[in-house]
């Protein structure tokens, strides 16, 4: 059970090794050879007792061009320690295992972010004897996925973007496409991610809006985000596929939308989409809940 967005960060490139490459050529834009083969391995760098040391993901990558460790921390703020632990850990993990480590820092915050990518230098000031680059994962270079159509082009990718986008407003725009992207990938899968999006969102109405769409996709009896909404008694007596009961929660999800995103609801406007029983139509004004500047605009293109 992944119960904190610092476990959940890192945890997503064990479920799908093959996602850190590709943010390594589709994020940081750094030509990192194609993987032949991954093995996650003991994060554990402890080197004598009592001290103990470790990573918060490790795993090694075959590829044509050599071995590489790959090296990820989850980072929530700056700490001044790990400019002194990183170069630990990839001296002793280069000792250990005799191939090329990389440093992967990933985070939810833009200035952690700033603060991580800075070199770290040791050695004397134009002729150090050791410095580290950090490449580093963030709000401020994943790109926020919000069509269902690029969602379902690379699910992991897409719930890369909703983690580290969960602690700003771009979330909103991120929830719903992901959520349907969900449906073309295995249930156990969808079940794993949705937690490890669940556990990254720092508002409790992204947090409500997420359990209700993973309940909307279905994935009820064996997703642990949905299973809370069970046990909290917010489906209860709700049969699954019942065109009612599906209506009645995307009218609910375009409202909440709106008002996680601070958009003012007028009565007229929460009664309309109260009052809608077309589902297709649902789903339109819910993609347009989470871009629009008025509430009203729900309807712009309605011919109202």
């Amino acid at each position: 059970m992944v119960g904190s967005s610092h476990e959940a960060l890192h945890r997503v490139f064990q479920k799908d090794p093959a996602l850190l490459t590709r943010a390594f050529q589709k994020v940081l834009r750094v030509p990192f050879p194609e993987p032949r083969d991954f093995a996650v391995l003991n994060a554990d760098v402890t080197e004598i007792e009592p001290v103990e040391r470790r990573v918060d993901t490790l795993m090694r990558v075959e590829t044509d061009e050599g071995a590489y460790l790959l090296v990820v921390e989850a980072q929530g703020k700056q700490d001044e320690r790990k400019r002194g632990s990183w170069p630990y850990y990839l001296a002793y993990l280069y000792e250990k295992y005799r191939c090329e480590p990389v440093l992967v820092v990933i985070t939810q915050n833009s200035t952690t972010a700033r603060w991580a990518a800075r070199p770290i230098r040791r050695g004397l000031p134009g002729w150090e004897s050791l410095t580290v680059r950090p490449l580093v994962i963030g709000p401020d270079n994943v790109p926020v996925i919000a069509s269902e159509r690029d969602a379902e082009r690379d699910v992991p990718l897409a719930v890369l973007s909703a983690m580290t986008h969960g602690r700003g407003e771009r979330a909103a725009a991120i929830l719903e496409p992901l959520a349907f992207a969900l449906r073309t990938v295995d249930g156990d899968s969808a079940a794993v991610f949705g937690q490890l999006v669940e556990s990254c969102l720092a508002d409790s109405r992204a947090k409500e809006i997420w359990r209700d769409l993973m309940s909307e996709i279905r994935y009820f009896f064996n997703n642990p985000v949905a299973e809370k909404v069970r046990e909290e008694g917010r489906v209860e007596g709700r049969e699954e596929g019942r065109e009612e009961g599906r209506t009645e929660e995307r009218s609910e999800i375009t409202l909440e939308i709106l008002e996680w995103r601070g958009i003012p609801v007028s009565h007229a406007v929460r009664q309309r989409v109260l009052a809608c029983t077309d589902l297709e139509q649902l789903k339109v004004w819910s993609q347009r809940a989470v871009r629009v500047t008025r509430a009203e605009e729900l309807f712009a293109e309605d011919g109202a």
